[in-house]
């Protein structure tokens, strides 16, 4: 059954913010892109078939069947509800009822990192070399010839030119999987891509437009000779909708809707109308898509997109003094994507340890920021289950006892890339005494360098991004769009492999709870987590269904092998 294109007319539209509605543009784990189309319903014929051989059963082999199902149902339901009802006397309530909190449901890395901080000052063994952190390989196969730049539908002659226009929406990195998906329809539409408009979003709060964070002449020559891209729409088409975007109908297409949807309902309203307008357009292509059109999102991804010059100026420079300031290990250093600002701890939900002056203040944001979201009726908030379930940002000093159990000593220089950390001063003093050669982009930059780019965020996550691309070691924290694409521009640089720390939460929060580990013990598990995030930053994740494909963004091999030779960090 196909989904439908919904037409709708948007008269608040204007030329530098947006038309589309779109998601919070948060890059955190609990990403609030569009969900993909839901799973056809399943046929119920099995299911009628066995309820008319019930009935041809006696009453007595019915009844009796229906009491062993209830039964078997009370047995799986009892221990679900007793673990629940653990987990809801974690915290305040534990001391009222007597139950002891479940292990790594209560945040104790302050007092952990107390306990062991004298073990970690006289660990005098061997340190781990940058150089020497990867050690598993990717065996790469062969790479193809990139497909033919004729990647259209070519369902019928040439006719006039057709448009595309797409408003994007978010952050830096879920802007651009959106514009590398606006190249790859335009494409498969045969229609020539309009320069992607930005919507003005009030979470990041960046007016940036295009050609401030993208050189847009640069993308314009790369796609030259597959996908046809104009910084406006012609006189003679804005004329037909009275010189007005906001008069071209939006349309509404379904996420990750597929190549069918796209030729069936999409294709014959382009050829009628000859432009069209898609609003908002996060994931509105699916991943699963004809080699060649799967190589223009390559394209755009690799090649097409490089920063403006402001950007790539000031984040070369901040990747060679990094460089320079990596002199005892080797010019090589390690960069932490840490999300651990207000706004990422009140949406978590998770409690550390400021009592209730944190708990205080983490309701205030969330109430300035989403409402009463987090008051609704029957929604149940519980900070231990979050925690345990590894959903809780990481701490600095977290992420420092991490490391420094993975073998990295304190000559180890780091590059933290991070807004602006909650509670910075107490927050971020544990990781300065594990990790002294600390570093940020407000620390290697000149004020005045930076100033052209205070109050832009997505500018700003691009020096991050380029920054962390040229390290040795990337660390991920929480998830998100600046990860994944940065893991996958990392495998698509580096043969293959993301050489990424990918912390295991959950067993992480419930070693950082036990007080009676020994340091030796709490750095024999973090050489395993190390050694496991080695094993699986060469991983391509198989997937089942043959309907679905894992993200060439965060995977782009070997999709994207082609380009390889031409590559470059941008």
């Amino acid at each position: 059954m196909g989904m439908k294109a919904k037409p709708h007319h948007q008269h608040h539209y204007n030329g530098n913010g947006g038309g589309g509605g779109g998601g919070n543009g948060s890059e955190s784990s609990s990403s609030t892109s569009p969900s993909p189309p839901p799973s056809p319903r399943r046929h119920s014929s099995t299911l009628s078939h066995c309820r008319r051989k019930l009935r041809s059963k006696p009453i007595s082999v019915v009844a009796g069947f229906l009491l062993l199902r209830r039964f078997l149902r009370f047995l799986v339901v009892l221990p679900l509800l007793y673990v629940s009802g653990l987990i809801m006397c974690v915290g305040p309530f534990s001391g009222l009822v007597g139950h002891t909190p479940l292990p790594g449901s209560v945040y104790r890395s302050h007092e952990m990192f107390e306990l062991l901080w004298p073990h970690i000052q006289a660990d005098n063994s061997t340190p781990i070399e940058l150089s020497s952190v990867w050690r598993y390989r990717r065996k790469l196969k062969e790479q193809k010839p990139c497909p033919p730049s004729t990647a259209g539908l070519q369902l019928e002659s040439p006719g006039p030119s057709v448009y595309l226009i797409v408003e994007v929406n978010g952050g830096l990195n879920q802007q651009r999987s959106a514009i590398c998906n606006a190249v790859a329809l335009a494409g498969l539409l045969n229609a020539i891509l309009v320069i992607p408009n930005f919507e003005f979003h009030n979470v990041w709060r960046d007016p940036s437009t295009f050609g401030d964070i993208y050189d847009e002449d640069h993308f314009i020559a790369t796609l030259e000779g597959h996908v046809k891209v104009v910084k406006e729409l012609p006189e003679m088409v804005l004329e037909r909708y009275d010189h007005s975007i906001a008069n071209i109908p939006t349309l509404r297409v379904q996420a990750w809707a597929p190549v069918r949807y796209y030729k069936g309902e999409v294709y014959p309203i382009l050829q009628r109308q000859g432009v069209i307008r898609i609003a908002p357009f996060a994931n509105r292509l699916a991943m699963n898509v004809p080699p060649s059109i799967q190589h223009l999102r390559c394209l755009a991804n690799y090649e097409a997109l490089k920063f403006s010059s402001p950007i790539s100026n000031l984040a070369r420079k901040l990747v060679e003094r990094m460089t320079e300031k990596s002199s005892r290990t080797g010019r090589k250093y390690v960069s932490i994507h840490l999300r651990f600002e207000e706004d990422m701890v009140a949406f978590s939900c998770c409690l550390y340890d400021g009592g209730e002056a944190e708990n205080s203040e983490m309701n205030s944001i969330r109430q300035k920021g989403w409402g009463d979201k987090f008051k609704r009726k029957g929604r149940v908030t519980l900070p231990g289950l979050n925690r345990i379930d590894g959903k809780c940002p990481l701490t600095p000093l977290e992420v420092g006892m991490m490391l420094r159990g993975m073998g990295f000593d304190n000559s180890t220089s780091i590059y933290l890339a991070a807004g602006k950390i909650y509670w910075a001063e107490k927050h971020l003093a544990p990781l300065l005494k594990m990790f002294p050669y600390l570093h940020t982009k407000e620390s290697l930059a000149t004020p005045d360098e930076l100033a052209p780019f205070k109050g832009y965020s997505s500018r700003l996550a691009a020096l991050d991004y380029t920054v962390c691309l040229s390290s040795e070691v990337f660390v991920t924290t929480q998830g998100g769009n600046f990860p994944h694409f940065l893991m996958g521009h990392r495998r698509f640089l580096n043969g293959g492999h993301a050489k990424t720390i990918i912390p295991d939460k959950r067993k992480l929060v419930v070693l950082l709870h036990d007080m009676g580990i020994s340091w030796k013990d709490f750095k024999l598990e973090m050489e395993a987590m190390l050694t496991e995030s080695d094993r699986k930053g060469k991983i391509i994740p198989r997937v089942k269904k043959f309907t679905k494909k894992s993200s060439v963004y965060s995977y782009p091999l070997p999709d994207c092998g082609c380009l390889q030779k031409h590559n470059g960090t941008g």
